[in-house]
């Protein structure tokens, strides 16, 4: 029985890939930490409770929305979540994707995803729209939060 070279070659790539990401456990643990901060925020705003959310921020955080630049997260938070969440009924994710990609004690994080607000006044019509986020997280004595965070969002498309 006669084994190519290219085979060979192709299976010993694959068990280096392998092996590689196998000894780096920083890296996955890093990732998880980092998903974990993103989908927290995400949840957060599902349940229309950001109380906890400015733990998920360093404090010099910066907040880009839909064109605007809103400052800091406790600016934002105070100025712009607050009290537009006091006039929702409900706010509902679906289809989130996100890309994570770390460099040392920086993430970089893509985000794709739909939501749906509905209103307190059953007169306003609810709002649906198909979201993108970017994101840098960085990492400072070991803890992983949100350094910038930028957002917008386009009404729904329909199927072409």
């Amino acid at each position: 029985m006669t084994v190519r070279p290219a085979l060979v070659g192709l299976v010993l790539a694959i068990v280096l890939t392998t092996t590689a990401h196998a000894h780096d456990p920083s890296q996955s643990s890093d990732e998880a930490q980092v998903r974990t901060v993103v989908t927290a925020y995400r949840d957060a705003v599902a349940r229309l409770d950001v109380s906890q959310t400015p733990d998920l921020f360093w404090q010099d955080s910066e907040v880009f929305e839909s064109g605007g630049a809103e400052g800091t997260f406790a600016r934002y938070l105070e100025h712009h979540l607050e009290p537009e969440f006091a006039d929702l009924a409900s706010f509902t994710f679906s289809e989130p994707q996100a890309d994570v990609e770390i460099d040392g004690d920086i993430a970089l994080v893509t985000e794709t995803y739909r939501y749906r607000i509905t209103f307190k006044d059953a007169a306003r019509a609810p709002v649906e729209r198909q979201g993108v986020a970017t994101s840098v997280l960085r990492k400072r004595d070991g803890v992983w939060r949100f350094s910038l965070y930028h957002s917008s969002a386009r009404p729904v498309r329909p199927a072409s």
